[in-house]
């Protein structure tokens, strides 16, 4: 199991370790942040389009064609009442050629990156509330939300 470790730093803005990586999350400035970083939801539709890259990229290479020039737009819309990413849309640029017998399977591969696929089947979540508790000599307790 994989684990990524997210720090407050100062207001909103968080920084996340992932890997030795460091990955600052902010808020805009009207939103009460300093714009130091993506907010989580950008990274998170990020991470969608980055994905798509990184398995077309694969795509590309095991057909012998080249990927230089390419690039993934991801555009996105918010719903509410639950707050939540309502529609991405991603459009995918390549910078050469791509045979018409090959889009179909390109555009199969990208709708089936893990992050699409985490998406789609979406992962149980569990959400524990982790707190040092002033009973007796200090236990930590874990409190399931």
């Amino acid at each position: 199991m994989g684990r990524i470790l997210v720090v407050r730093e100062a207001g909103v803005r968080f920084t996340a370790d992932v890997r030795g990586h460091r990955v600052t999350y902010d808020q805009p400035i009207e939103a009460g942040g300093t714009d130091a970083g993506p907010t989580p939801t950008e990274s998170f539709v990020a991470s969608l389009a980055g994905c798509a890259a990184y398995y077309v990229e694969r795509f590309l290479e095991r057909h012998g064609l080249s990927a230089d020039g390419l690039s993934v737009a991801a555009d996105f819309s918010m719903a509410q009442h639950p707050s939540r990413v309502d529609v991405v849309e991603i459009t995918i640029e390549l910078g050469g050629e791509l045979p018409d017998a090959l889009r179909a399977p390109l555009l199969a591969v990208a709708q089936h990156c893990t992050v699409h696929n985490s998406i789609a089947a979406a992962p149980d979540v569990r959400i524990e509330l982790g707190t040092r508790v002033a009973r007796g000599a200090g236990v930590l307790s874990r409190l399931a939300l």
